[in-house]
């Protein structure tokens, strides 16, 4: 067994003993906690303040993150860009909506050819998701009437089983329906074990004790 699930498991055996309540690490949980991607290649480095590379062009923006999202990468490393993308596009109200235009009409398009693609669909779902937690209402918001939940949701049922979609869809469900969100969780513990990355990122996002452990052991608590 992979030891960061057993770590889970011994974590969350005494956490139940202990009556601890369970809990997400504060703040838009799309936003403001880097996701791990290793050695892989994202967007310039943005530090805790969200204050972002000063020397980045942001006329670049929609070009170099579809670069990075049309070379195939795996979900993190696509969450990891959508979310440095939008911290971005904040700084620029049309940057945002070329970036969200494009990725749009990317999944769009893969559905008008006969062959919905699953990553274009999620790529273009989590960025909506991302935008309404970084952008909000008091700015302009190009994703703010859009679901893009339901389009990640897609994404999943496209790809089949696919635990980082699974985790991607647990963080943008935290204060969601809490049915939703445990089987999203369970879901991505379940692959995590062979998924190091994965694993990491789930361990240092949650602290949920008894559902990282169900999930673990296969079991589940609806």
């Amino acid at each position: 067994m992979n030891s960061l699930v057993a770590r889970y498991l011994s974590i969350s055996t005494m956490a139940v003993l202990l009556g601890l309540t369970t809990s997400a690490q504060g703040g838009p949980p799309l936003i403001c906690h880097s996701i791990e991607i290793g050695r892989a290649k994202s967007l310039p480095w943005v530090d805790w303040n969200q204050r972002g590379d000063g020397s980045y062009d942001l006329k670049s923006l929609t070009r170099d993150t579809l670069a990075i999202l049309d070379a195939d990468p795996p979900v993190l490393v696509r969450m990891e860009t959508l979310r440095l993308a939008t911290i971005y596009a904040r700084k620029d109200p049309q940057a945002a909506k070329e970036l969200l235009t494009r990725l749009l009409a990317r999944a769009a398009s893969s559905d008008a050819a006969g062959h919905p693609e699953a990553y274009a669909w999620f790529d273009v779902g989590y960025l909506a998701e991302t935008y309404k937690q970084w952008i909000g209402k008091s700015e302009p918001n190009p994703a703010l009437n859009l679901d893009g939940y339901s389009w990640v949701k897609k994404a999943i049922r496209l790809r089949g089983k696919d635990p980082e979609m699974e985790f991607a869809a647990a963080l943008i469900t935290i204060n969601g329906p809490e049915s939703d969100h445990r089987e999203h969780l369970q879901n991505a513990m379940a692959g995590a074990k062979n998924d190091p990355l994965l694993a990491q990122n789930l361990a240092s996002r949650f602290s949920r004790p008894e559902l990282l452990a169900n999930s673990a052991l296969g079991g589940s608590n609806q």
